[in-house]
């Protein structure tokens, strides 16, 4: 994670229980603002909040669904497999984000706190 800001964006919606419902729906495939907004029983505009809230966070992405019609739509998938909160003996907390690629962004940590 970059700075406290970051942290604090995946901590606030990862505490959010429409954002949790959105990642858990969006888990083993993609899914357009309106199919989110039915699985997770959500109002379409609720569902747009929350989609940006958790793309900001860096936990989703939006992709093109190509439509023979022509008539593309935004599609979303999970980037994140999983988030990990640590306490560091003597190094303070440690926030781990593991993406769905294999990879992990850089944990942040807090300074360890003196006594």
């Amino acid at each position: 994670m970059e700075d406290d800001s970051d942290v604090q964006r995946v901590l606030d919606a990862l505490n959010d229980s429409d954002c949790r419902a959105i990642l858990e729906a969006i888990d083993e495939e993609s899914l357009s603002a309106k199919e989110i907004s039915e699985r997770c029983e959500l109002p379409l505009s609720t569902s747009y909040r929350k989609i940006d809230v958790l793309e900001t966070a860096g936990l989703i992405s939006e992709k093109t669904r190509l439509s023979p019609s022509g008539n593309h739509a935004s599609e979303y998938e999970r980037l994140v497999e999983d988030v990990v909160m640590s306490v560091e003996d003597g190094d303070g907390l440690k926030l781990t984000v593991s993406l769905r690629d294999g990879q992990d962004r850089s944990p942040f940590q807090t300074p360890p706190r003196t006594r």
